[in-house]
Formats: structure tokens, sequence, C-alpha cells
């Protein structure tokens, strides 16, 4: 234990993954951040806001590094998945049982802090610690609380209109690019399905000896990076029958929930004008009154009703919003968020705080991951519900300091990475836009005011003796030239591999390329976070090299990659390229990585995860994370030019609570920001 006196007695830690400091420091001196800029006057921080990242640039390893301040070749969570004993399969990576290092959270709860870990994704969940003192709430995935165990059913848009024939469902049926268009009408219904979606793989992929590697050809990598398909419901709007109680004038359409397994009958009715303005939703026509009503343009929140998966019935609440409704009823479209399962308290530790939240504050809301290049999907669906996460995950954090006493939270809000995962790279201008450049970046402003919002809400803790730190895992970037498949987004991408002649495909009998890879003809395969595993024989299942060929071909390997030029520019691609023992020098490398780590060159790398954490991209973008600090201890409005790494932030945090530093920890303390000598 540390002898030193603690600088700060009460410790907010509010982390927002994706938050880019060039663009944070853009809105804020543009006036559009008020409430960050209020935690920079009366705080500390870098003049550019930069906190120095780690590698891989991407959300587990970046997480934990900053719980641990160790470098993810100590602590070991090196990316979402990681190769197991077979090049062919992936295990999950989010799970504090493979995490090396010690939490932090874990010291000062050992201290006797009472410990809130909100929602930290990478190494926070199981709990680390049986500490009475230590409360967990999720950090089972990057999504928002709870979503990835209680979510059962995904989100949807719905069309109805009087030329619609029947009530119908459909699997994949719009874009989300094109979904405004579904949206005001247009008639999809013989559009058909797109079948095989990246996450529909990812999901397949799924098994008991781990996740099978996807294999992305171009046109997948290019669609991940793009759009995605969204469900389709398409219901008949009639005049209103059979209904116990419903006005002369009233007109009908059907809802579907659960794939159209529940079905719930709606109402549109007429204002005091004449006009149809409103839709009353029922379990059923027998009911006298309907379980919500919903106006044109206002989301409905945590709405409670029933879903069905596998044959079993849940409780569920979901968000319901009418986006367009004709004057007359003739038109109607609707969104519906994911479905939540109220039951589910299986990610809160102890048990008895889910049950405590529900009641005082409310139900987790449901989240949205729609957008892309649609403006009404993106303001009115995705960064809606988001404003709702905000203030619920804001009230919630604040009923557990107040209720349970928490001295220290390690927090976590996902908004800014989820969304501009869905248009950041609309922020250059490329073939696949569909709208100008300056409305992408309407939409980043958007977004990084929301964040603002969200900072707001605990702006009071300065006043009432806390200290609170606000940073980021990484950011993200718009690509500047055109996408190179190399490692990212979600498996084997195989383009230059292939043209390099390191991985190749199977063909079927008419010599069409096969999304399964010829492990015979296969050296080399480059996978998600960075990664190039060598087919080695007596180590890999599949094997074909040679270890005594292994030196030479990593040698050949990497000089080819410095060799590979993008066809339209001239310029290399990647920007670094090191065996596995040498990357090291950037916190990355040993047992759970490949055995040659890469880098992309700057412009040509994805959102985040396959560059070095100081790349820069096209309107003020970076991967850099983001370091402001104020309140207790802190000096205020003061500048520091010292270089702020990411272990450095562990550090900190302990030397402001006046406890140990974790046992791993590689960062020093930032002591150039504290009020009191150090």
């Amino acid at each position: 234990m540390t002898n030193r006196k603690p600088m700060s007695q009460k410790l907010l830690l509010l982390g927002l993954d994706g938050m880019d400091p060039r663009l944070t420091r853009k809105y804020v001196d543009e006036g559009k951040m008020p409430n960050t800029a209020e935690f920079i006057r009366r705080g500390a921080a870098r003049h550019d806001l930069v906190m120095l990242g780690g590698h891989p640039t991407i959300t587990p390893p970046m997480w934990t590094t900053l719980a641990t301040g160790a470098y993810a070749n100590v602590h070991g969570i090196t990316g979402f998945t990681r190769i197991t004993e077979n090049l062919d399969r992936t295990a999950y990576n989010f799970d504090s049982r493979l995490c090396k290092a010690e939490q932090l959270w874990n010291v000062f709860a050992e201290a006797g802090k009472k410990t809130l870990v909100w929602h930290w994704p990478g190494s926070a969940w199981p709990p680390s610690s049986d500490s009475e003192n230590l409360y967990v709430v999720d950090g089972t995935s990057p999504g928002s609380v709870g979503m990835s165990v209680a979510q059962i059913e995904g989100e949807y848009l719905l069309s109805a209109n009087v030329d619609q024939p029947t009530v119908t469902f459909k699997k994949k049926a719009a874009s989300e690019a094109n979904a405004a268009c579904v949206i005001t009408g247009l008639d999809l219904e013989d559009e058909g399905g797109r079948e095989d979606t990246l996450l529909d793989r990812i999901e397949s992929a799924k098994s008991e000896d781990g996740i099978k590697i996807i294999v992305m050809n171009e046109e997948m990598s290019t669609t991940a990076a793009t759009e995605i398909g969204l469900d389709l419901a398409l219901s008949p709007i009639k005049d209103a029958n059979g209904w116990a109680d419903a006005p002369a004038d009233a007109k009908e359409y059907t809802i579907l929930f659960s794939g159209g397994l529940i079905r719930r009958p709606a109402l549109i009715l007429k204002g005091e004008d004449g006009k149809y303005n409103k839709v009353a939703v029922y379990k059923s026509k027998k009911d006298l009154e309907p379980f919500v009503v919903l106006t044109p343009g206002v989301m409905a929140r945590s709405v409670q009703d029933e879903a069905i998966v596998a044959d079993k019935k849940y409780r569920v609440i979901r968000n319901l919003k009418v986006l367009e409704l004709a004057e007359d009823g003739t038109k109607l479209s609707m969104y519906i968020s994911p479905a939540m399962d109220i039951d589910n308290d299986s990610v809160y530790h102890p048990k008895r705080i889910y049950k405590d939240i529900c009641e005082n504050v409310g139900y987790p809301t449901p989240t949205s991951n729609v957008g892309c290049q649609s403006s009404t999907l993106i303001t009115d669906c995705m960064l809606d519900s988001w404003y709702s996460t905000a203030d619920w995950q804001a009230k919630a954090i604040d009923y557990m300091i107040e209720n349970e006493d928490i001295e220290v939270v390690f927090s976590h809000f996902h908004a800014i990475d989820l969304e501009e995962h869905m248009f950041i790279k609309h922020l250059a201008d490329k073939e696949w836009n569909r709208n100008p450049v300056s409305v992408a970046e309407k939409w980043m402003e958007d977004l990084y005011q929301q964040a603002d919002y969200y900072l707001g809400k605990f702006l009071h803790y300065l006043d009432e003796g806390w200290t609170v730190l606000i940073f980021s895992d990484h950011g993200q970037v718009a690509p500047k030239h055109d996408l190179q498949f190399l490692g990212d987004p979600a498996g084997v991408n195989l383009r230059v591999m292939q043209e390099l002649g390191y991985t190749n495909v199977k063909y079927d009998e008419n010599g069409n390329e096969l999304q399964e890879i010829d492990w015979e003809r296969t050296k080399a395969i480059a996978t998600r976070e960075c990664n190039i595993h060598i087919n080695l024989k007596g180590r890999d299942k599949h094997g074909i090299v040679d270890p005594a060929d292994k030196y030479e071909l990593e040698e050949q390997i990497m000089t080819d990659l410095y060799g590979y030029k993008d066809k339209k520019t001239g310029k290399r691609i990647v920007a670094l390229a090191l065996r596995n023992k040498d990357a090291v020098l950037l916190g990355y490398g040993g047992p759970d990585c490949g055995d040659i780590c890469y880098w992309m060159a700057e412009g040509y790398n994805f959102d985040h995860g396959d560059c070095l954490s100081t790349t820069y991209g096209e309107k003020d973008t970076s991967v850099s994370p983001i370091f402001i600090a104020a309140g207790e201890g802190i000096k205020e409005g003061f500048e520091t030019e010292r270089i702020i790494r990411q272990v450095d932030f562990a550090a900190t945090v302990a030397a402001l609570g006046g406890v140990r530093m974790p046992h791993q920890c590689e960062g020093a303390p930032v002591y150039q920001i504290f009020e009191e000598e150090f």
C-alpha cells in the first residue's frame, strides 16, 4: 500500500469510446461543446487534448490498458478475438479471466473504496474481485449496457400504406443507405432480401470450438464499411374493422414484432383539425385502451410488451417512433428498436442492483445501430435513441453514487464509436457516398454535441469535491484513399495477400472463387487487428510452412508489404511491419498476436484498429484518444506539454486516489497536472 495521502477522495472516470481530441478541440473552439469547454477551463490537459494511444487501436485492448496501465502485450487482451490452436478458429476476448494484468478497480476495492465499474469493455466481466466494495455492471461487449446479453431482437423499419396487399416481414430487405426511400413509401416488396450479410456470417460462424474465421472478399469488406441490411415490415392500411372501441373514421394497420410471431393492431386517429396525427397501439382489438400512443416525430421510450424467441416468451421493452404519417392516413412509417429482455440481470454484480436501478431509474434503454447514409435514420432514430441512453446512464450512475455511497466510478459510454462507424467514411468524398460530404460533417457535429450533452450531466460533481477525468480508448478516421483489403474489418481479408501469393482460396467446379481458404496452398493469412499468421507445420492444424523457413518467409512478407503500392496513387499502403518479437517496441506482440504485426499507412486504414495511434484522417479526424482532468487535486486552467501515454492513465488515477499502482502498471502519473507536489 502507498503511504501517500489521497489528493481526491472521490473519482469519476468518464470514458467515451471513440472520442477524438482533434474533433473535440475543433468543436470546443467553435463553441459547440460548452460542457466540455467548462471541464477544460476548470481543469488540465494538453492544448490538443491528445493522449498517446497504445496498440492495436481498438476497443478491448485499449480499455484494458486504461484499466491496468499495461500495454496489450502485457495484459494479453489483444483484440476482439484471438486465434486459438487452429488458424481457422478464433475465440472471444471480452473476458476478465483472460486479462494477465491487475485492474485498478481491484486496487481501490482492496483499499476499502466503494468502486463502481460501469460497462467497461475488455476486462471487467465477470467481476475480477470478490471484494464487497466492488460493483460491476456489464462489460461483455462494447455496445450499450446489457445489449450484448439482454437484446433478444434486432431493430427494423415498418412501412404501411393503402396499396400494400398483405402483412409481410422481410429480412435484410433494405440497406441503411436507401432506408430513407423505404420510409417515404418506395415499394421495396419485390426487391427481395440480401442474404448472407457480414453479421449473418459472423453469427453462423460461432460453434463450440470457437468462431470460424470469416473470409472477406472485397465486396463484403466494402459493404461492411458502408451499409448494413435492415429488416423491413410491410403492412396494409385499411378502414378500422372489428374493434371493441374505435372511432368511425379510424384506420388500422398491423405492427410486427419478433419477425411476425407477435402482431399488434394499431389505430391511426384524427386530431381536432381533422388530420390524422397519432397512432394508438393495442395488444388486441378487444382491448378498450392502447398500451402506447405514438405522436409522429416523438420517440416512445421503454415501451413494455412481449417478444418470442425460439418458442420462448419474454417480457421486453422497445422504443417506438412514427417517422412519417400522411395527413390523410394513407401512408405511415415507423422505427422499431431492439427488444430488451427486462428480466435479465445476468450482468449486474451484485444482482440486487439491477432491480434497484430499474425501480428507481427505469429499465436500461435500447440503443440503435442504424444510420449509414440516411439522414432520417441517423438523426431521428440513432441519435435520438442514444440521447435517451445518455439520460438513463447518467441517472443510473448518479443513483449508484448516492445510494451505494460509491467513491470511485470507472464508466464507459459507447455512442461516439458506434455511431461514427455508421458514417465516418462518408466524410471523405468517395464513390459510395449518396450525400454531400457536408451532410456527414453535420452528422459528426451532432454526434459530438450529443457527447457534450452527456458530459454536461456530470458537471455538478466538480462543485461537490470530485475529480473528473474525461478520456477515450481511440478515435476514428475518414480514409483519404480507397479502402485496401489487408486486415480489417472483420476477418481474413483477401485481396492484398492473394495478390502477393500468400493466401489462396478454393474454387467451385465452374472456376468461381469461394469464400473458403485453401490451406494446402496458403502460407500466411492477414487477420483483424494488424496480424499476419504463418501457416506453420507442427503448430497449426493445416500447416505447410517448415519452421526452418519461417524467418525467411517473414522477411519476404514484410519486404512485399512495403513494396505493395496502391494502383491509383502509387503509394505504399503499409506504414510499418514488424516481427512479433519486435512489436514489443509498440506495446504489441506476444503469444496472442500474429507472427508479423503490421500497421496501415495513413490514409489507407479503416476507421481504426489497423493503424498507428498517431494516424490522421480527413476532416480533422484522428485515431488518438482524448484526455482531460478537472476537479479536486487538479490544476485549474492548466496546459501541459507532456506527452500523456495511455499507460499513464491508471498510474495517474492511482496517485490521485492515494492507492498503489496495479502490479503490472507500466505508466507514470501525469504529475504536472496535480495541484500539489508529487
